[in-house]
Formats: C-alpha cells, structure tokens, sequence
C-alpha cells in the first residue's frame, strides 16, 4: 500500500438518492485501471455514515469482486465498536482484507475509551485494523503503545496534521506499523509528513483525475521539485481554497469533478450538499488547469 496513490472510491448515487451499484463498478474499473496501491471503499470520500447495512454489503462486495486480488481492498467502519462491529461481519462476508476504523460517532472520549473501542472490535473480528485519527480520535504516545500491541491493529491514518505528535507517535511504533497521511488533500502536506516518515497518503483527487494524482506521486517519489511545486501552486492550492469554502466540500467538490469529467457518480446525500453554480463553474476551472499541466482532457 505503500508504492501507490491510495484510491478511496466515491458511492454513486441515482438523482433520487438510491445506489447507483451500475455506476459504482464503471467507477471502480476506471480507478482501478490506473494503479492504485489499494483500495478503500465506504469510507469518508465514499460516504460512509450515509449507507445502511445492504447498501454498505453492495458496495463492498462490488469493491471486491471488481478488484479481483489485484489490490488490497480495505473496507471502512464506523460509529461506536457495537455498530463498527455489524459493518465489520459485513465485510468479512463480503471478503474485504483489512478495516479502516472510522472516528466513532458524537461523544470525546479519554484516551482509555479510544484503545478500549479497538480493543473490543479487534477481538471480534478476524480483518486487520487501521486505526484512523481525526475529529474527537487522536492518539497520545501512551494510547498509542497499547493500541501497537492490540493483535491485529496493523496502521494508523492520520488527519490532524499535528506533526509534532505524529513524529512522537512513529518513534514508538514496531518497525512494521502501518502509516498513512489521511490530511485532507493530502497533497498539499505530502512533503512534511513524508519527513517524519510517513510517505504513503490518501488521494481524494485520484477519485476524479488520477492522471493528475499520479502525477504528483510520481514527481514526489523521483524527486522533481519543479513539477511538484508546480501542480501544487496551480492546482492543488486552488482546489484547497475552494473547498474551504463550505463545510462537506471535501467530499462534495470531489464528486462533482468526477460528474464534470462524465463519471456516473451522482450526486452527494444529504446532510452534504453539492457546490452552488458559482463553485461548479470556479470548479471547472482549476480542474482545466490540473489537466492541462498533465496534459490531460476534461
């Protein structure tokens, strides 16, 4: 997982709502032709805490069957280790290598509680954990030497980007843990979490240009500065700010490029919303600019 662009598939939904499993497999095929390292289906960027159990085993089992063994397929869950739990045997059924364990729902919680939710769902499990750490979960030093010992606990994402705390945190990791950078666009903090050791990453914009996604990846890995500095300041950088705007964005505005380049994802549910015409049109935009330094099409 560590050798390529992770892809986190976007769920399509029909315009009135319903699961568009059709458009899904098309979806998957196109990102699976392009390489990824491994594939992380329901989770944030698929709208996760959208999907029932039945539509969650649809697209799970379609990740599975589209991949074929060519990539790991790691499936998300969520909410308290009860309901992670349900999610969990869905997706052992389903034949999903490996969880991504979402932040659980509503509540803070100390330190103690946040191993205890891993501890109970590892033990209920026989899938492989990755630990995600963002929102209300985030992991001190001391958390983090149990949850390393928990039997089959295997990585942790990070979407603080406290790297101070992160460099902490992989210096008291065993030497075959798992890390990922799971910042939003996580692009734009490749470099620095690559320097505290972290180089592998989540790519939202490989759901709707991997041509552009791999292309950055591949300036990273061979050292070309100017090409990196160069899709950064004129690509990534304006896509930042223009999910700054709204709240959701992050998801919402990754959908809509995938939509803008004719892919059958379909609209976001509710409570996310898709951008207002003024951010579709700016969106357009710098999705032209990012093709067009690739050397891509719209």
């Amino acid at each position: 997982m560590a050798n390529g662009v992770l892809s986190f598939p976007l769920t399509s939904f029909h315009d009135d709502g319903s699961l568009d499993l059709d458009g899904f497999r098309a979806h998957l095929a196109a990102q699976l032709a392009t390489g990824p390292g491994a594939l992380f289906p329901a989770c944030g960027t698929g709208e996760f805490f959208s999907l029932d159990e039945d539509e969650y085993r649809r697209v799970v089992s379609a990740a599975v069957e589209e991949t074929a063994g060519r990539v790991p397929v790691v499936a998300g869950v969520g909410y308290g280790w009860a309901q992670a739990l349900r999610f969990a045997r869905v997706a052992e059924d389903a034949g999903a290598d490996a969880l991504l364990v979402l932040p659980h729902y509503l509540v803070a919680a100390p330190q103690d509680g946040l191993v205890a939710q891993l501890e109970q769902l590892a033990a209920r499990t026989r899938l492989p954990l990755i630990a995600y750490q963002r929102g209300q979960v985030a992991y001190g030093v001391q958390a983090f030497r149990r949850i390393t010992r928990i039997p089959g606990v295997i990585g942790l994402k990070d979407g603080h980007s406290d790297l101070d705390r992160l460099q902490r945190l992989t210096l008291n990791a065993p030497e075959d843990f798992l890390f990922f950078n799971g910042a939003a666009t996580a692009e734009i903090q490749a470099r620095a979490y690559a320097a505290v050791g972290v180089p592998a990453y989540s790519s939202a914009v490989h759901a709707f240009a991997p041509e552009i996604a791999n292309a950055f990846h591949s300036a990273l890995r061979d050292g070309d500065d100017k090409t990196a500095d160069r899709l950064l300041r004129d690509f990534y950088v304006p896509l930042v700010e223009l999910r700054d705007r709204t709240p959701g964005y992050a998801v919402s505005l990754v959908k809509a490029a995938a939509r803008l380049r004719g892919r059958p994802v379909g609209p976001v549910r509710a409570p996310l919303t898709d951008p207002s015409a003024t951010d579709l049109a700016d969106l357009r935009t710098v999705l032209t600019a990012g093709l067009d330094l690739v050397g891509a099409a719209l």
